[in-house]
């Protein structure tokens, strides 16, 4: 049977507060690898074959609604009674699904290919309901998965309720399920109430195994992707699995990582066959890296485009564009709206914000570049400085296709300096510079390359 169709609504539940996070952002919104821990859940739906992914959202809804936009539709629960109850709250969204598949914002560990499988499982066997354990040695405070003595599923066990000498492992709940939709909703209203006022949503297989429902059961071949995330601790562990993960993914396609336990990379970012990653590497956010480009070592990039064959080295990009046979650094920053076209050379302790800078242009070191347009072909002086700030308001600066900058050149802005100008070593550039001719002194004069002062 196909997966993927209008037969499978995925609901995720992300509505808890999650208060041994001890933060003020929702424990769903917590990043692991770069990414929202209940947008990985969502995406993992996604691309298990659920045509239509619905979160319910409560603590910080608005927030949670936010980086789900997108990835799933958001649903309010506006009083937090339990897992039961917050799936209730999809009924009316979710009624003419043929099938469910519900899961946790806090999971956010497990992959879509387990979810097929799940699924699969759940049409094949028929089932009422399907649910996904994990065989682990330290069970923590998951459900354990009591069974009778033909291997049958009677209910699962909360860790506090557990009989003395059950053991610390077992086969534990993982929380996730599939439902069949018509047997789901009459269900849901008959969960009892907790001592502590809240609908557990883990009573429905007790109850689906005493009236004789089938119930299927799909182990993982991973027990890592059951690990709720509850605390910080926690989300540590979930983070570095996923950075694991990412890394092989990336090697396995054809990227060398010379140290791969020193190299972070988020869970956006992508990179092209046979570039290399050096030692103390951070890609983070929706970077993407093109083909034969080296980074590293000791490089941070993050949000940024970096075309094929670029080198980077010892340096931050930040929200910067670089074409193609770019080479940065070591010790420069490129800060947000920084472009770069095909061939530029930025050497040691430079920084360049919100500037173009055209096709083979060199900056050698210890400049900035901040609003600028800098066109093809130029030479950028060491200790160059566009002075683009007048503690008010930001100026651009232009420089034409094949000027010279000298070293020391401050360009006051606004200010134009035309194509294959040239600039003194040392000048304060407070006026336009025209074409072909020279700037020279503080206040700058202009002359003719020959010489003659113009005026």
């Amino acid at each position: 049977m196909a997966l993927t169709s209008d037969r499978w609504t995925a609901v995720v539940l992300a509505a808890g507060q999650g208060t041994r996070m001890k933060s003020r952002l929702p424990k769903v919104l917590h990043p692991v690898a770069g990414v929202p821990m209940v947008v990985h859940v969502a995406r993992a739906a996604r691309e298990a074959g659920c045509s239509r992914v619905l979160a319910v959202v409560g603590h910080g809804a608005d927030s949670v609604a936010e980086a789900l936009a997108g990835e799933a539709e958001p649903v309010r629960q506006r009083e937090q009674l339990g897992t039961g109850h917050a799936l209730a709250q999809a009924e009316s969204a979710a009624r003419d699904a043929e099938h469910l598949l519900v899961l946790h914002g806090d999971v956010p560990l497990t992959r879509p290919e387990t979810l097929r499988r799940m699924m699969a499982a759940h049409l094949e066997l028929d089932a009422d309901v399907t649910l996904l354990t994990a065989i682990v040695d330290d069970a923590r405070a998951y459900g354990r998965v009591r069974r009778d003595a033909e291997g049958r599923v009677l209910d699962i066990v909360e860790a506090s309720d557990l009989e003395p000498g059950e053991g610390a492992g077992g086969e534990i709940n993982a929380g996730m399920y599939c439902f069949r939709g018509s047997w789901l909703w009459p269900r849901l209203a008959a969960i009892p109430r907790s001592p502590n006022g809240e609908y557990y949503l883990t009573h429905l297989i007790g109850l689906a195994s005493r009236e004789g429902s089938r119930i299927a059961v799909v182990v993982a071949d991973d027990p890592t992707e059951a690990l709720g995330v509850n605390d910080r601790v926690e989300l540590a562990e979930a983070d570095r699995i996923m950075r694991d993960r990412i890394r092989r993914f990336h090697m396995l396609n054809g990227v060398t990582l010379i140290d791969p336990p020193t190299v972070y990379i988020d869970a956006d970012v992508t990179i092209g066959q046979d570039s290399v990653i050096g030692p103390h590497v951070t890609l983070a956010g929706k970077t993407r890296i093109g083909t034969d480009a080296r980074i590293g070592p000791g490089c941070v990039v993050r949000d940024s485009v970096v075309g094929d064959r670029c080198r980077i080295e010892l340096s931050v990009v930040e929200e910067a564009t670089l074409e193609d046979d770019v080479d940065c650094g070591p010790y420069s920053h490129l800060r947000p709206g920084a472009y770069l076209c095909r061939g530029v050379h930025v050497g040691n302790f430079a920084e360049i914000k919100n500037s173009r800078v055209g096709r083979n242009t060199k900056m050698g070191h210890f400049s900035y570049l901040g609003d600028a347009d800098v066109g093809e072909d130029v030479n950028i002086g060491a200790g160059t400085i566009t002075c683009n700030f007048d503690g008010v308001r930001k100026h651009r600066t232009v420089i034409g296709d094949g000027a010279f900058i000298g070293s020391d050149t401050m360009l006051v802005a606004p200010v134009r300096v035309g194509r294959n100008a040239r600039t003194a070593a040392g000048s304060v550039v407070n006026r336009d510079v025209p074409d072909g001719k020279l700037a020279v002194g503080a206040p700058a004069r202009i002359r003719d390359l020959a010489g003659e002062e113009g005026s």
